[in-house]
């Protein structure tokens, strides 16, 4: 809860007038306690957990010539009523451990040093906070996902998130209670190592949520933003991962790319890609030799 609950005495304590963002959110944020404020991560959870996977749905169903040729494993199809299932299995999951995990988490949120105070952080200083976030959770979710693919951790553990060969936006977050605890230490060493502000840590969460979505959803398209991103994997990278299921020993990274070709556990997507280009380029090939075959043919015709 802020110190303070009017404008003036805001500007009185910073010594100097405050922005628009720093208003709304003393409106806002002033009379609640930060327990309170830190709890909308539930809320904002549930959102992306049940509106963003829908977006990929509603392509498939309502716009499913136009985006087949960017869908990464064409020839496996789930029902509505699958998805849905799946979505019925994460909200399970959600309402008996995301949610209270959240409900019970505070006290550690508030010792690592997660502000709520004034002023607001700069944009700059949001960017380069959520990026140590991204790094560290990356890193430290390698060798977490590597463990769960040992013999133990996979058969007592991570299969459960391996039921989808073909990965979709909802299994995202499917995956057994135990992993679901064990992965939000990597979320959590970032925002303990850069303690920022709530707004911070609520765009984290967020962003974070989001990307795994996107990872899942089962398309590559052209158009993501995120294809401008450096050393991003993204969903036809983390697709492989998934489709050679528990034998695989590749493509570990929640995030970047870079710990698999470092530690070489890309070897076989890498290998897979180098293939695939070339049956590309040979069948390519193939057409344009048939092509010119095809108009010297035309030509004897002609003669």
């Amino acid at each position: 809860m802020l110190p303070y609950t009017t404008v003036e005495a805001a500007e009185a304590t910073l010594g100097r007038s405050l922005t628009a963002a720093e208003t709304l959110w003393l409106n806002y944020s002033a009379t609640k306690s930060d327990y309170f404020l830190f709890c909308h991560n539930i809320i904002f959870l549930f959102l992306i957990f049940s509106v963003f996977p829908f977006y990929y749905l509603f392509l498939e169903y309502f716009f499913k010539n136009s985006v087949y040729p960017f869908k990464i494993q064409p020839k496996v199809k789930l029902s509505f009523s699958d998805s849905l299932q799946c979505y019925k299995s994460v909200m399970r999951m959600f309402f008996l451990v995301v949610g209270p995990l959240q409900l019970v988490s505070y006290p550690s949120i508030k010792m690592i040093g997660i502000r709520t105070s004034l002023p607001l952080p700069s944009l700059l200083e949001i960017v380069m906070q959520l990026g140590v976030y991204f790094v560290v959770e990356d890193y430290t979710n390698y060798w977490i996902h590597r463990f769960l693919h040992c013999k133990w951790g996979y058969e007592n553990i991570h299969k459960v998130h391996h039921e989808y060969t073909a990965p979709i936006g909802f299994a995202a977050p499917y995956a057994h209670w135990a992993e679901v605890l064990i992965l939000g230490i990597p979320s959590f060493l970032g925002p303990a190592m850069v303690p920022g502000h709530m707004i911070t840590f609520w765009l984290w969460i967020a962003t974070r949520q989001i990307e795994a979505i996107e990872t899942h959803s089962g398309y590559d398209f052209p158009w993501s933003p995120t294809k401008y991103i450096p050393f991003y994997g993204g969903a036809d990278y983390h697709d492989y991962h998934h489709y050679v299921g528990g034998q695989s020993q590749s493509n570990f990274a929640s995030v970047f790319t870079y710990c698999d070709f470092i530690y070489g556990t890309d070897k076989g997507y890498r290998y897979q890609k180098k293939v695939l280009q070339q049956l590309r380029e040979g069948v390519k090939s193939k057409g344009e030799q048939n092509g010119i075959l095809h108009e010297s043919e035309q030509g004897h015709k002609l003669d």
